[in-house]
């Protein structure tokens, strides 16, 4: 290749940016900080990164399991959704109030398939317990048991279309990724508020030490001065619109720390009592499912779920005719 081939491969226009990265890069300045998108370098230094984490994020939903019917039917046959609801009431309990579900059972799409799909969420408890067991051929009282639970059922992204479902979660992934990183500029800047009247009010100690001859007093009130006011100009320099171009590029570079899912495996038998092995015990089950970590740091059992659309409507009139009754009440 000739040296004027190659300044003219050089002076080309940089091709245009993919639709979803294109979006993508606008939900970067809308949620972390809008002055990002016109500093210098906001999408060639970005691009890449943001690219990766929509990779990242596309596989973190693809690993859900699912579909996995939830309803009545499930509670009885399938362990892991018996296991999820104390009772199969509380299955209609969580789509009558669920707000997602009300505000898609509203829209006419809802009409187009007898089922719909959405993420099922819920948080995994345990708690302890004296219980009876039989250990050998004697039934024991008083046996020290961990009972398994679940709390926080909820469904994201509810749709007739599984591939709209994992849409929507995908973007959900990438918004929680890019709020996660914005709690971190937010806490540089009430760092730096915090250190700004730290500042002041050092100041204004030490020159009153000034004025008084302070001594030994001075000398460490001086030093500490300068010590906060070199904490407070590295803080103010991390939130630069460079700075933190880079240190958002190299967080979503490894978004694994603030949103993966790891696999969990626990056997239990049909009252939730958490056991070492099966022993052959039909009623005894090895649940397996992944456990999501996201910006609240909270665990959350994650599957994509499929819903009847008659069921949840009425569910949704069942918990609304409940509240009437109650408010009458």
């Amino acid at each position: 290749m000739s040296i004027f081939s190659t300044v003219a491969d050089f002076l080309k226009p940089a091709p245009p940016l993919d639709r979803s990265l294109r979006q993508a890069l606008d939900r970067v300045a809308e949620l972390v900080d809008p002055l990002l998108k016109i500093a210098p370098g906001f999408e060639k230094h970005l691009s890449g990164p943001v690219e990766h984490a929509l990779g990242y994020c596309e596989g973190l939903v693809a690993a859900l399991p699912g579909p996995i019917d939830i309803n009545r039917k499930a509670f009885a046959d399938d362990p892991l959704v018996h296991a999820l609801f104390a009772t199969a009431a509380d299955i209609d309990q969580m789509l009558g109030r669920s707000q997602a579900v009300r505000d898609f059972l509203a829209e006419p799409c809802s009409w187009e398939s007898e089922y719909f799909y959405a993420m099922f969420a819920a948080r995994r408890q345990q708690k302890r317990q004296l219980g009876i067991a039989q250990q050998g051929d004697v039934i024991r009282n008083d046996v020290p048991q961990t009972v398994l639970f679940f709390s926080g059922q909820t469904l994201v992204e509810p749709s007739c279309q599984l591939d709209n479902t994992r849409q929507g979660l995908r973007c959900k992934a990438l918004e929680s990724l890019l709020h996660t990183f914005h709690a971190h500029v937010q806490a540089l800047r009430d760092a730096r508020e915090g250190l700004r009247s730290n500042v002041s009010a050092e100041r204004a100690h030490v020159a009153i030490l000034r004025g008084t001859s302070g001594g030994r007093e001075l000398e460490v009130g001086t030093r500490h001065l300068a010590e906060l006011d070199a904490k407070l100009r590295h803080t103010a320099e991390s939130l630069m619109p460079d700075q933190l171009l880079a240190a958002l590029a190299d967080y979503l570079k490894s978004p694994e720390a603030a949103l993966h899912l790891a696999p969990v495996s626990i056997t239990v038998d049909r009252q939730g009592v958490v056991s070492d092995e099966k022993n052959g015990d039909t009623n005894v089950h090895t649940l397996n499912f992944p456990e999501l970590t996201a910006r609240d740091r909270r665990l959350h059992l994650a599957m994509i779920a499929r819903i009847s659309r008659d069921e949840a409507r009425e569910a949704v009139a069942m918990v609304r005719d409940q509240q009437h009754r109650f408010m009458l009440i």
